[in-house]
């Protein structure tokens, strides 16, 4: 793909934002793209299950008033994210932002992770970034503005944590190269790339692996004294997605309570 660099164009009115992942009750991408919604942005809600993608888009349509479209791709698959994202181009406002919060998590310790576990969740955290990234960049690029944020992790940062190991922590921190990368080689299109790291985020993933002991464990370590809310790391995403944020670009914003001073 040759496109010319510079400059970058204006921030239209009118534009869609990609969130992965979004149809989980209590995830991140849902809050994520309601909150986008609530901003004014159109939202299209990609899972792997078309019905539960469907009916996220439905609620937060209802609930916001905003066009907000359900969508089923499994993003490990290249041709299956190009499809959606050349669905969502047609179908909704210009593409402008993507928020890359699909994966899984492995709590595999790495003298014990299988070959077939490491590429599960390398095929969907990073790849799956990859497909679904390449494809969106292409359209922000023709039209010279974007904002692309890679939901990370803390344990990237940390070596692992409540429930990632070495799986996990390989392909979250190979999120934030990729960011950073991106902001290097999108920027002359009118593209910024970041990085959000959640820590302790109150989700359906982590209730199901937090004993009582352990989550006053995490409490004792955070000095905001509180798990943290998938709407905690929503806001940030939404913050680095707004036409304000233009100047900021190849960052990791820690979503953690302190636990890295801790």
């Amino acid at each position: 793909m040759t496109l010319p660099p510079y400059p970058a164009a204006a921030f239209p009115d009118e534009r869609t934002a990609i969130v992965t992942g979004a149809a989980s009750e209590r995830g991140i991408g849902r809050a994520i793209a309601r909150r986008l919604a609530h901003e004014g942005w159109a939202v299209a809600v990609v899972d792997l299950d078309a019905d539960a993608s469907r009916q996220v888009a439905e609620d937060i349509a209802r609930s916001t008033g905003a066009v907000v479209a359900g969508y089923a791709a499994d993003i490990a698959d290249a041709e299956a994210a190009s499809r959606m994202v050349r669905a969502v181009r047609d179908e909704l406002p210009q593409l402008v932002g993507l928020v890359n919060n699909a994966g899984v998590s492995s709590p595999v310790p790495f003298l014990e992770v299988s070959r077939e576990e490491w590429n599960r969740v390398v095929d969907i955290n990073l790849n799956g970034t990859f497909h679904v990234t390449q494809a969106a960049a292409r359209i922000m690029a023709e039209h010279r503005v974007g904002r692309i944020v890679n939901i990370s992790s803390a344990s990237a940062e940390r070596g692992g944590g409540v429930y990632g190991r070495a799986a996990y922590s390989a392909s979250k921190a190979a999120l934030l190269g990729l960011a950073r990368t991106l902001a290097r080689e999108l920027g002359p299109y009118g593209i910024t790339a970041n990085s959000v790291s959640p820590g302790s985020i109150d989700t359906d993933i982590m209730g199901g692996r937090l004993t009582d002991e352990r989550k006053l464990e995490l409490l004792r370590e955070l000095p905001v004294g509180r798990i943290g809310t998938v709407d905690d790391v929503a806001v940030v995403v939404a913050f680095l997605l707004r036409e304000e944020a233009g100047y900021i670009t190849g960052v990791t914003y820690d979503v953690n309570g302190g636990s890295h001073i801790a």
